[in-house]
């Protein structure tokens, strides 16, 4: 039997042939079949290299009385934890999408994909472990694929879990981040830090990107599945409850603003608090307390749960499961 066939086929035996043969080079990362959760050809280049967009990973804070620059229509995203209450403009977002940051004594991430209009915080701590992440430069069903610096595993930002790598199946805590317009946070938090725009790099933070997008209907990355019952960048709301998902879109939640919306969903009750003004909602679960919930595109979250149920201003809790 020649060598070749014989390496060839004691490979094959011991099981290494197929990690060799089938690992393939996807932007900067080497990933193999039997190390990832989704399939590698759905993965794809945004364009930027590894880290060409840069996470913020020593951030820094004003005062609420020095961000001058906010109007009060700017957006932000908001996190209130552990006594600890911080707001980072999304013209900053739009150009690093990651800050590496600490809230008290635990390590947060706050990320924000611009192709999603999604905004997640997420704790950094697994299994008592600190983790550090940037921008992989992939993107997932359209979807920021970030990157932890000490496996390399991608993690998907909306799947809220690791695809790839030695971190694969592994998910993230995601904590209530808030997504809303810079007036409505300041009077709710008057001693709001804000993420400074001296970030260590050159950007035009005055300058939107993605101009024009929020508006188009023009999806710039493939996905998977798509439904057409909304305008593809109609803001909703998604909740995740045992596995189950459902949408609120702002149009229906809109329609009903100015009172406490109570829906019913995956056998819980829960307290839905939405402002016109802002364009914010918060969602509370029976006990009072804040249910983390993900803002996103239409087109986003229907790719990643295909399945969900979709809220109607004048459904009851089983008719606004049905698509």
């Amino acid at each position: 039997m020649p060598r070749l066939l014989s390496l060839y086929l004691t490979l094959f035996m011991l099981g290494g042939l197929p990690a060799l043969a089938l690992a393939e080079r996807i932007g900067d990362f080497t990933i193999t079949p039997d190390q990832s959760l989704i399939p590698l050809d759905e993965i794809h280049s945004g364009g930027p290299a590894k880290d060409g967009i840069p996470a913020i990973d020593q951030p820094r804070f004003l005062t609420a009385q020095a961000a001058g620059h906010l109007k009060p229509a700017s957006r932000i995203l908001g996190l209130h934890w552990h006594g600890v209450t911080k707001a980072y403009p999304i013209a900053i977002m739009n150009w690093h999408e990651i800050v590496n940051d600490r809230f008290g004594d635990e390590p947060v991430i706050i990320t924000y994909c611009p192709l999603c209009g999604s905004g997640v915080a997420f704790s950094a701590q697994i299994a008592g472990e600190t983790l550090q992440f940037g921008v992989s430069g992939l993107l997932y069903n359209s979807d920021v694929l970030l990157y932890d610096r000490k496996t390399q595993s991608l993690w998907s930002q909306l799947l809220a879990r690791a695809v790839t790598g030695k971190m694969k199946g592994t998910r993230l805590k995601i904590l209530p981040l808030v997504v809303t317009n810079w007036a409505q946070w300041r009077q709710q938090y008057p001693d709001t830090q804000v993420l400074s725009r001296e970030t260590g790099f050159l950007r035009d933070y005055d300058r939107d990107p993605y101009t024009g997008y929020e508006s188009s209907t023009g999806i710039y990355f493939p996905v998977k599945q798509r439904d057409s019952r909304y305008h593809p960048k109609e803001q909703i709301y998604g909740l995740t409850v045992a596995g189950q998902h459902k949408a609120y879109p702002v149009a229906e939640l809109s329609r009903r603003a100015g009172e406490e919306i109570k829906d019913q969903f995956a056998g819980r009750s829960f307290t839905i608090r939405y402002q016109r003004a802002s364009q914010s909602a918060r969602f509370y679960d029976q006990q009072g307390k804040e249910v983390p919930v993900i803002r996103a595109y239409w087109f986003a979250w229907y790719a990643f749960h295909p399945d969900t149920a979709v809220f109607s201003r004048d459904a009851t809790d089983a008719d606004s499961q049905r698509y």
